[in-house]
């Protein structure tokens, strides 16, 4: 069975969604269909980059991942279709592949451009239905990826410059918040192994993670390693290090968004 995988801006309030899914339910009425998220904040490529990022390995090879979040819709922007780590990739060419292309050598790539796969007339405003969709059918389908237009290399397509955590010359691990779930957790782009390096062999406990005007010390192995209400650090299912509250909303909580500075570094004994 076809898997389509969905990941989208628009939201489930609009009627979107569900005209994509009967569009692609009318080309490939065998395809299971998967909601990965449709609450991307409006036009956040950055954000969209990172969820597809993390969603995508966790999925069957072939599935195709169409990403619709696209605030050059109408524009001159193209539209990409690639074959990449077993997986097969949809979207627009904003940047938002940038991070499941990364490091990884291209299999196949294509710049969608033939009519023949496409709902006429196009809209002016929604590609999701009479582009995305119909050719997210025809690729779960097995249609060839050069049915839908002329190859391309990845140095044809637009690349984000993504902020990567480092680590300092003071010996601190430097990062960023890059977003935030629905529970207010903030999710780093400090990963796992960058906290590890650190200080190898050091306890968890004697690491100290500040954001914004808060200080947490050490790493938590639960939420509930803390009381309700406290603040904790803490190495989300992403693979990332996260700042959370047992039971609460962290955002809220240190009044700090998207790009506020991370620092993790070992504290001294005693």
């Amino acid at each position: 069975m076809p898997v389509i995988a969905l990941l989208t801006d628009f939201g489930l309030s609009d009627p979107y969604v569900g005209i994509m899914k009967g569009v692609i339910l009318f080309i490939c009425p065998q395809a299971s269909i998967v909601d990965v998220s449709h609450d991307v904040a409006p036009q956040d490529i950055r954000e969209a980059a990172y969820l597809l990022d993390a969603a995508y390995p966790y999925f069957p090879e072939k599935t195709v991942h169409t990403v619709v979040v696209d605030p050059g819709v109408g524009t001159g922007r193209a539209i990409v279709a690639v074959q990449n780590a077993g997986h097969y990739f949809l979207a627009p060419d904003n940047g938002v592949l940038t991070k499941v292309l990364a490091g990884r050598e291209l299999q196949a790539a294509v710049r969608v451009e033939n009519p023949a796969y496409f709902i006429q007339p196009v809209s002016r405003t929604f590609h999701g239905r009479d582009i995305f969709a119909p050719v997210a059918a025809h690729m779960a389908e097995g249609k060839s990826l050069d049915a839908f237009g002329p190859r391309i290399s990845a140095e044809d397509m637009v690349q984000l410059e993504l902020p990567a955590a480092y680590l300092s010359g003071k010996g601190e691990v430097v990062g960023a918040v890059i977003t935030a779930d629905r529970f207010g957790n903030m999710i780093t782009n400090i990963p796992e192994n960058l906290v590890q390096q650190l200080a190898p062999g050091t306890d968890e406990s004697r690491l100290q993670v500040q954001v914004g005007a808060y200080e947490i010390k050490g790493l938590s192995a639960s939420y509930q390693a803390v009381f309700p209400g406290e603040l904790l650090a803490i190495i989300g299912s992403r693979g990332y290090l996260e700042i959370s509250v047992n039971q609460g909303d962290a955002r809220a909580f240190c009044g700090v968004g998207k790009d506020a500075p991370v620092v993790v570094k070992v504290r001294e004994a005693g």
